[in-house]
């Protein structure tokens, strides 16, 4: 998909097909409006609700979030996204993020409470079985949500060196190296009890990460030593005014390219939270309706310009403009995806 040897604007969209969702859909992207327009769908694999692109752009990770949790690679360099190989188990169950690092795929199962590597072939494609699994130990306060582990993320830190795993159920955040493909534990990093960790998004000038509680409505602002693999925490902000009428799970969470903002998702209350950076302090602006219903993920288009919510129960995926000065949201449009859960760029 290229025009006059460059390759258009992509978006690639998760759905859960158990909920009726189409798979993995590759949509255009209109980079003045932010519209999406639906390309292809593949519902080769069941339930992709996370996605991660190669640097190449060629190649696009899945997870399948089901009970015994698997990772596909697709090519994205024809009409539509085509399996690269049978989807890999990663003796886990249901994982619900994945990313590129030292020549893996990891992926985090949150209901072993585990994360799993993948060795990735000179083509991009899958080795047929992983080269490590990392079982997290521990629990947390918060019944019936912390009597295990539960890793919902894992992802390379900016510089490359550390594997860095977010665990709801045990309130905490590990650091690891990858050494020839097996995990090695550097460093755990406690969170407050009972709040339960989700995503975590790191600063673009790597110094600052800002870790999402899905079980207490706010976010841990923690300092960021990518020399010693050290994360410290030493604030926590709400995302939310006052106190939440009703369910309020945060669920994802991004940070401007200049650094001066940061997003979050909270389903339940279905918006969008709007939080300043003015040095290390973070604060809430303003809250806006996320355009659906229960905003499962969030993704900023790379340009800055454009946010974007795969609102899960409503089937949609609902675009804003972002404002460069203050970071408030305009809604768009938005695009009909059943069961959507992610969205990402390439």
């Amino acid at each position: 998909m290229t025009d006059g040897g460059r390759r258009q604007p992509r978006a690639f969209i998760g759905s859960f097909t158990a909920a009726g969702g189409l798979g993995v859909l590759t949509a255009a992207v209109d980079e003045d409006s932010g519209a999406l327009t639906v390309l292809s769908a593949s519902d080769g694999v069941p339930d992709p609700s996370y996605l991660a692109l190669s640097s190449d752009g060629d190649t696009l990770y899945a997870v399948r979030e089901t009970a015994e949790g698997a990772v596909a690679a697709y090519r994205v360099t024809g009409a539509k996204p085509e399996l690269a190989g049978p989807p890999v188990p990663v003796g886990g169950s249901g994982p619900t993020h994945l990313s590129l690092f030292d020549g893996h795929v990891l992926t985090a199962n949150y209901g072993s409470g585990s994360v799993t590597a993948v060795p990735l072939r000179g083509d991009g494609s899958l080795a047929a079985a992983p080269s490590d699994v990392f079982t997290h130990t521990g629990s947390g306060p918060h019944s019936p949500r912390q009597q295990s582990p539960h890793a919902h993320q894992v992802q390379p830190d900016p510089s490359g060196r550390w594997a860095v795993s977010v665990d709801l159920g045990t309130d905490s955040v590990r650091v690891c190296t990858l050494n020839g493909g097996a995990f090695a534990l550097h460093r755990e990093i406690a969170l407050r009890p009972g709040s339960g960790p989700r995503h975590l998004a790191f600063h673009p000038r790597g110094e600052h990460a800002y870790v999402l509680n899905e079980l207490a409505p706010t976010v841990t602002v923690c300092r960021w030593d990518a020399a010693d693999g050290a994360l410290r925490p030493f604030g926590e902000t709400p995302v939310l005014p006052g106190s939440p009428d009703g369910d309020a799970f945060p669920s994802g969470i991004v940070v401007s390219p200049d650094g001066r903002f940061v997003w979050t998702a909270v389903r339940g209350q279905d918006v969008l939270s709007v939080l300043a950076l003015d040095g290390e302090e973070l604060r809430l602006v303003a809250t806006v309706p996320c355009g659906g219903v229960w905003p499962r993920a969030i993704a900023l288009h790379p340009s800055g310009r454009h946010l974007y919510a795969a609102n899960e129960r409503s089937g949609d995926v609902t675009w804003f403009a972002v404002d460069p000065a203050t970071g408030m949201l305009r809604k768009g449009g938005s695009l009909d995806v059943p069961a959507a859960s992610c969205v990402i760029f390439g």
